[in-house]
């Protein structure tokens, strides 16, 4: 029973720590810089919305204030079957700058609408983009540097939580980010990153492939397809899109349920990503999928701490115990300002790994969880 112990806290301290350690010291050992410079290629802007009237006008003027040549840039929408405001503001946007607009009268889903972009989309570079975040005016500029390296295939932008005036949050989901964030940029420094950012990444368009339509997570699709291809997949902190740091308990939840699950698809519909044909196979594993695993082996020390009755097992329950009544105070929020910073970080310790939970039942059922704009 000792060693089920120690082989769960081994797994839950590489999997947050260990594997960070890896990169860092590989990334100094062997680096691998991007060599960047101006460049100025044919740009297509990818957007997917649904029922976004709300915030659609806010981006689409957001996308044609940004700092690039506009004879290089087109702006290319798809609406999934929106049924509110979204296609008229899409419509006045065409008529005035040129926006192209793809309306589906019934939603296919987002992998669809992102094949029926692409396949109309004339740049040499596809940027995908969300439409609730706001980008910086230099952040597609920024990306396109990386692309004068001829073994670039895909560059990630780096998405904020916070606001320009305010800066980036330092808790909760917001402390999460960062250290993740920092995990993608040791792996591209050496290598590759595995997948993208979702609210800001470019592809040269001659890598992209068509996406299934059941797919959830396009950010990684789509970016290791073009790996496979030879290229590489690369982090820029200085392209920046900005997102609202705290979207509330239910919805983080749903969205981390939601990419966990995707995390399981994508070895389903792409299982050359588990053999020799991936060349950052160590990184995928490590990154992606034994982070389905930390839930399993956080139960598994609880339980044999429980059991085994020497002192040192005693102490590990009891600190157990306490990292999670901190992240159940804080889930049901607590106001101890002194106790903030650690039980949010706690709070959202918890939520991903009961998130991971539900995604490992949705694997088992075959569920998955719809997209929501």
């Amino acid at each position: 029973m000792r060693w089920i112990f120690w082989a769960a806290v081994a797994a839950v301290s590489y999997t947050y720590l260990g594997y960070a350690a890896c990169l860092y010291v590989r990334s100094r050992w062997r680096p691998r810089p991007v060599r960047s410079g101006p460049f100025f290629p044919s740009v297509s802007i990818v957007v997917v919305v649904r029922n976004e009237e709300r915030v659609l006008e806010r981006k689409l003027r957001n996308l044609t204030q940004l700092n690039y040549p506009h004879d290089k840039r087109e702006i290319v929408v798809v609406s999934d079957g929106s049924s509110d405001g979204t296609n008229s503001i899409l419509a006045a946007f065409s008529r005035t700058v040129g926006v192209r607009a793809i309306l589906n009268e019934q939603p296919r889903g987002k992998a669809s609408a992102l094949n029926d972009a692409t396949k109309i989309a004339c740049g040499e570079i596809v940027v995908f983009t969300d439409a609730r975040q706001e980008i910086d005016p230099n952040a597609v500029q920024l990306l396109m540097e990386n692309f004068a390296d001829s073994s670039v295939g895909c560059a990630s932008g780096q998405l904020i939580l916070g606001a320009p005036a305010s800066g980036e949050a330092a808790e909760g989901m917001g402390l999460y980010w960062k250290l993740e964030k920092k995990i993608r940029e040791m792996e591209a420094s050496s290598g590759s990153q595995v997948g993208a950012t979702g609210a800001l990444y470019a592809v040269r368009r001659s890598l992209i492939v068509p996406i299934p339509q059941e797919t959830i997570l396009d950010d990684v699709y789509i970016p290791m397809h073009a790996l496979r291809q030879g290229a590489r997949i690369v982090f820029d902190p200085r392209a920046q899109a900005w997102d609202v740091p705290d979207q509330g308990m239910k919805r983080e939840f749903a969205r981390k349920v939601r990419t966990l699950t995707g995390n399981y698809q994508l070895v389903r519909l792409a299982p050359w990503l588990l053999g020799s044909s991936n060349p950052i196979w160590f990184e995928f594993v490590s990154h992606k999928l034994l982070r389905l695993l930390v839930p399993f082996a956080l139960g598994a020390a609880l339980l044999t701490s429980a059991l085994l009755r020497d002192p040192i097992y005693r102490i590990a329950l009891i600190l157990q115990f306490a990292f999670y009544g901190l992240g159940i105070w804080a889930l049901v929020r607590s106001r101890r300002r002194s106790l903030d910073r650690i039980s949010s970080a706690a709070s959202t310790f918890l939520l991903l790994n009961s998130a991971a939970v539900v995604a490992f039942a949705n694997f088992i059922a075959g569920r998955q969880p719809a997209w929501r704009p």
